[in-house]
């Protein structure tokens, strides 16, 4: 996790504009540099460093002896990048990751370049030899990225919206800030006056395709059709991959653990490959919730069967309420779902930051998109209205559970990793047959339930436990996060604010007066920048007036529970 900035044809002093830059210091706490790019006085690179791999070469902007006319900053990891240098034969200068990208470039331009990578990953690739600029962004947006350009062709780059808020331009209007689209890049022509022009934007991978550098992943042959058992040990096979792959790092590593499904299957994952590679520590993971919320109690479960070092980050209500205007601020959205989530998710990291040594942090995001996991699903009106949402839930990760997970990670300087959404994993998963994905049996996620079976790699409980978003699952049933917020907000906003929100926010517009309450303090910090999100998330194909999953009529809770 890093942060990167960088502006091209700025209209004012460098060392002004900079300052923005350090509005994402959290992302980088290890080292920053802010260096001009020769030739071309109005641009220049910023750069937050949290050093996970190279410790010696990782500073960015990137530059080698063999290309000096390129330079790179990105925020990500290269899974394949190993691989990758064997196969062509590169002779890399350092072990950083990210170099493949130069070489990658120099031999097969852009877009051939972004197919081959096997990570996450934001980039800006400036080539001043052919005055090339060029942006390209992970497919599922793991990474972050944002782009400003006024109409005089002024170009600034973040990779959070809040770096670019305050960029002086010579713009008479406010200028768009637009998160870049995961799965596309884009090529710009360079003048030599430092301004730039949009000459192509195009998408290089999309969910539902094979990507282009499974040839050079280590997963091995896959069984053939679609036969159960054959499917279920794909499954088993791509995903302990997506787990082994990114155990790339050179510090800690750690894991959060809800209890729920998919978060335990990455913790048990994770620590049976980090026992068979021998790393020289026990992994950690992490929960959060009041003592008696069932997160808590089935977190308990996973970490004693898995046999990791526990750590209970103890919730309070009050504590939540306090950390709600610092979480929409790192967010940099009102969405209420993903606020609600967020809060939880914010003060385990902040625990983790200031109690342990983990900084590489697993998590499971991505899988309830992928496998249907929402108990909507149950409701959905044919398999393949089934499958189509889940794709479209994948395209719009980088607004709601992509976005929460990082920027509440970022903010205290740990790096995310999601194995499920692994390339090669979500390709293939979205490949099988629409009716073999759908909930079974009363029960949502079935298949992958189904491939873990009888293995003893989580409790039977956990693997068969029900659906429980987050932020329910870390109080009690007896009052639900969702309430104690509802409760805080009736004192803060009346009917006659809510009567008036159509006119004060017309794009989405909020209809409750928590919605009201998190717009007003997203507006307070980033006014008329609400087109951030397009839409709030809601469940569909059933009648539904809040986003919790405790709210909806086909909701049932474990027994235990």
């Amino acid at each position: 996790m890093c942060g990167i900035w960088a502006l091209f044809g700025s209209d004012e002093c460098l060392s002004v504009q900079c300052t923005n830059a350090m509005k994402i210091a959290h992302r980088g706490p290890d080292a920053f540099r802010f260096e001009n790019v020769n030739g071309f006085t109005s641009c220049c690179f910023g750069f937050h460093r949290l050093a996970i791999v190279d410790q010696l070469h990782g500073m960015q902007p990137l530059r080698v002896k063999r290309f000096p006319y390129l330079w790179l900053c990105y925020n990500g990891e290269i899974y394949n990048h190993k691989r990758l240098r064997e196969a062509f034969e590169f002779d890399c200068q350092t072990k950083m990751d990210g170099e493949v990208l130069l070489h990658l470039y120099d031999c097969f331009g852009i877009e051939k370049m972004a197919t081959l990578l096997d990570g996450v990953f934001a980039f800006i690739l400036l080539d001043t030899a052919n005055r090339k600029v060029f942006l390209g962004r992970d497919t599922y947006g793991v990474r972050p990225m944002f782009r400003l350009l006024t109409d005089n062709n002024f170009l600034a780059v973040c990779s959070e919206a809040k770096g670019l808020t305050q960029i002086t331009h010579s713009m008479s209007e406010p200028v768009k800030i637009t998160p870049f689209l995961p799965g596309h890049f884009e090529v710009f022509d360079l003048k030599p006056s430092g301004k730039v022009k949009s000459i192509k934007l195009d998408r290089f991978h999309s969910c539902t395709d094979e990507p282009l550098h499974a040839p050079y992943d280590n997963a091995g042959e896959l069984g053939k059709g679609f036969a159960l058992e054959a499917v279920k040990a794909n499954i088993r096979i791509l995903f302990e991959n997506a787990v082994r792959k990114r155990l790339m790092a050179h510090r800690r590593i750690g894991c959060l653990l809800s209890g729920g499904l998919d978060s335990s299957l990455v913790a048990a994952t994770l620590v049976k490959l980090a026992k068979e590679q021998e790393l020289q520590y026990p992994i950690q993971t992490f929960s959060i919730g009041a003592e008696d919320s069932p997160d808590a109690i089935a977190a308990r479960k996973v970490a004693a069967h898995i046999g990791s070092t526990h750590f209970e980050v103890n919730f309070t209500p009050e504590e939540g309420i306090k950390a709600l205007e610092e979480v929409i601020v790192h967010l940099e959205s009102y969405d209420i779902t993903t606020v609600r989530a967020s809060v939880g998710m914010y003060l385990v990291s902040k625990f983790i930051r200031e109690k342990t040594n983990s900084v590489v942090i697993f998590s499971g995001e991505g899988s309830d998109e992928l496998t249907q996991g929402y108990i909507y699903f149950h409701k959905a009106p044919s398999p393949k209205a089934g499958a189509e949402d889940s794709v479209r839930l994948m395209k719009e990760l980088y607004m709601f559970d992509v976005l929460r997970a990082d920027r509440t990670t970022a903010a205290h300087g740990l790096e995310l990793r999601v194995p499920f959404l692994d390339h090669r994993f979500t390709a293939y998963y979205l490949s099988l047959p629409e009716e073999m994905r759908v909930p079974k049996d009363g029960v949502e996620k079935h298949l992958l339930r189904e491939a873990f079976r009888g293995l003893n790699l989580i409790p039977d409980e956990i693997l068969w436990r029900r659906k429980e978003a987050f932020s329910d699952g870390m109080t009690s049933t007896k009052k639900s996060w969702y309430a104690i917020l509802q409760d805080h907000v009736e004192s803060e906003i009346n009917d006659s604010q809510l009567e008036k929100a159509a006119k004060l926010y017309p794009h989405n517009t909020p209809t409750t007066k928590e919605g009201f309450y998190y717009r007003q303090v997203f507006e307070k910090h980033y006014p008329g920048r609400s087109e951030w999100i397009s839409h709030y998330w809601m469940p569909r194909w059933i009648k539904a007036t809040d986003p919790s999953a405790r709210t909806l009529s086909i909701y049932k809770p474990d027994k235990d529970e």
